[in-house]
C-alpha cells in the first residue's frame, strides 16, 4: 500500500489544517476564549501563576475537607 505525497494545491488532510489555512490572525479566532495578543516583549508577572496555584490548592483542599471520612 502506497500513500501519495501531497501536493501543494491539495485539499488539507486534517480538520486543524483547514482552520489554519483559512485563519486570519490564529490569535484572534472565535474559538479560543482566553487567548490575547500582547506587545512584542511583554509577558505577565510569574506571581499571577504562582497566585493561581495557591489558591486552585486551597480550593481543593476546602473542597476535600468536605468529603466523609477524612483524618
Amino acid at each position: 500500500m502506497s500513500a501519495a505525497a501531497p501536493t501543494s494545491n491539495s485539499a488539507p488532510q486534517t480538520g486543524a489544517q483547514a482552520v489554519i489555512a483559512d485563519a486570519v490572525d490564529p490569535a484572534r479566532r472565535p474559538d479560543v476564549l482566553f487567548r490575547v495578543r500582547r506587545d512584542e516583549g511583554h509577558q505577565p508577572s510569574a506571581w499571577w501563576m504562582i497566585g493561581a496555584f495557591v489558591g486552585v490548592s486551597a480550593a481543593v483542599i476546602a473542597l476535600l475537607s468536605f468529603v466523609p471520612g477524612g483524618a
